[in-house]
């Protein structure tokens, strides 16, 4: 029953902005790592950015500087500020939790659509 979703995208002109968020909610604890990846037409999925429950951030080369990843360990909340977005933005972003109990357990939201018009 544990279940993650997304919220916030739509369709920007390039140079815009747009705030992602994710909720998770269900027997998930405090996931060890949450985060977003995307998917661009013909490209496989590839990570954005995560974090951990202890703060340490991973950025993508390509979003390094643009996109700011935050998170509320207390709401089991992870959410994605981008800005100065270009048409290869362009994705469908899911959110992402692992947890390590025992054994890892990975989780996935059901994907934002973002378009960023040229």
């Amino acid at each position: 029953q544990v279940q993650l979703v997304e919220s916030g995208g739509g369709l920007v002109q390039a140079g815009g902005s747009l705030t992602l968020s994710c909720a998770a909610s269900g027997d998930i604890g405090r996931p060890n790592t949450m985060g977003w990846y995307r998917r661009a037409p013909g490209k496989q999925r590839e990570l954005v950015a995560s974090m951990t429950s202890g703060s340490t951030t991973n950025y993508a080369d390509p979003v390094k500087g643009r996109f700011t990843i935050s998170r509320d360990n207390a709401k089991n909340m992870v959410y994605l500020q981008m800005n100065s977005l270009e048409p290869k933005d362009t994705a469908g972003y899911y959110c992402n939790a692992e947890v390590r109990r025992v054994r890892i357990s990975t989780y996935w939201g059901q994907g934002t659509q973002v378009t960023v018009s040229s």
